[in-house]
């Protein structure tokens, strides 16, 4: 090592030295995954820039004429992805938006101002009440209120019997923080009659909407087709860079691209993530099916290998799953089985479950688990051996 290299290799070793545990863990994370030979899914957004930019020069070209003018302000690529969203989903028009939580803001705000209520029925674990800060009542003005907090979406005798007015009824397809639940088609349509009934409109928070056609056994626009608008993500199950769309009556979306503007959200250009968007409809809404009907065969496997290594008392939930995405649940602190799934991968290259586990109660964790491309390579012995490998790492209960 030469003078010139010691003071760089000493700044490593003190920043590493200077690492939390989470940190740390983080770390240790981050690299199993990218050195990991077999896992279920390998997101995008854990890729490096590099990566990302490779692919989607890779698939740009099958996507988009890239011969044609960048857009500015929401026109050219913008525009067409916002028709190609709006035929796919069989609504009249659809605006693309930077952010989800800004699309469904300004869409419910836009209904607030149609009904003249800024009431708007929810789960509890919807998006917005967990993970936006509260952002309907701080900065739109829409008052939200929980029709249920039961681990599924609200029925429609629930609807019906909720004690005050509202205007908008949002529902989360799937329900991501109850295990990305879907109700059945019948439930569905009951629900959103529910709302009718009571001169509501219907909103579908439909992030991973694109995941739930085999479910429900109805194409997008027959799932789209039963509410007012729906918003949809271009990461979440497409592995875009970002964005989403909001889609609906063209009078709505002509008014949401007003508030859109006031929101912020008329960004100058925004080729990237919309190239990036129109690659993951070209590449991965084609297979989301498979995905969704390998996740069953996951599932199923890791019910039976928690068995055979003498974990019975895990959980698969739904045991089978509506989506791609489903969750697992075991008796242990979240350090304990994360500290087990990087050892694991780190050890072996096999990286079973890459998301970190996260506390559902006292001595009890939960993590999420989703297949994607490289999970269909996993066959169901596949499944039961990485179990069988993972159980291991564990201490004695």
């Amino acid at each position: 090592m030469t003078d010139e290299a010691r003071p760089d290799e000493e700044q490593r070793e003190q920043q590493q030295a200077e690492q939390s545990p989470q940190e740390a863990m983080r770390a240790r994370r981050r690299s199993a995954l990218a050195k990991a030979e077999r896992v279920l899914a390998r997101p995008g957004f854990g890729r490096t820039i590099r990566e990302r930019l490779a692919d989607l020069q890779q698939a740009a070209p099958e996507v988009y004429d890239l011969d044609q003018p960048a857009d500015i302000y929401g026109n050219g690529i913008v525009a067409h992805l916002e028709e190609r969203i709006a035929s796919l989903l069989g609504t009249q028009a659809a605006a693309f938006f930077p952010t989800g939580t800004m699309a469904q803001q300004v869409a419910l705000r836009c209904w607030a101002g149609r009904t003249g209520n800024r009431a708007v029925a929810l789960h509890a674990l919807a998006h917005p009440e967990v993970h936006e800060r509260h952002a309907f009542s701080e900065v739109s003005g829409l008052r939200p209120v929980r029709v249920t907090s039961e681990p599924r979406l609200p029925t429609a005798a629930e609807i019906r019997g909720f004690d005050e007015p509202f205007g908008t009824l949002m529902l989360e397809l799937p329900l991501r923080d109850a295990g990305f639940v879907l109700p059945t088609w019948e439930e569905l349509t009951e629900a959103v009659e529910a709302a009718r009934e009571r001169d509501a409109v219907v909103h579908f928070d439909g992030a991973r909407l694109w995941e739930s056609t085999v479910h429900f056994g109805r194409t997008l626009a027959e799932i789209a087709g039963l509410a007012d608008s729906v918003y949809v993500s271009f990461y979440k199950s497409l592995d875009g860079f970002g964005g989403a769309a909001l889609a609906g009556p063209k009078t709505l979306v002509e008014e949401a691209k007003t508030w859109r503007h006031r929101y912020g959200g008329m960004i100058f250009q925004q080729f990237p993530a919309v190239l990036s968007a129109l690659a993951g409809l070209e590449r991965e809404l084609p297979r989301l099916p498979d995905y969704v009907r390998h996740a069953r065969v996951v599932a199923a496997a890791l019910r039976e290998g928690f068995a055979a290594a003498g974990l019975p008392w895990a959980r698969v939930h739904p045991e089978e799953p509506h989506t791609h995405d489903f969750q697992v649940w075991l008796p242990y602190d979240p350090d304990v089985l994360t500290e087990a799934a990087v050892r694991q991968a780190e050890e072996t290259g096999t990286y079973l479950f890459a998301v970190p586990w996260d506390r559902g109660g006292p001595g009890l964790s939960f993590t999420e688990v989703a297949v994607r491309s490289e999970g269909l390579a996993w066959t169901a012995d596949d499944v039961r051996t990485a179990v069988a490998g993972f159980a291991t790492r564990l201490p004695t209960p």
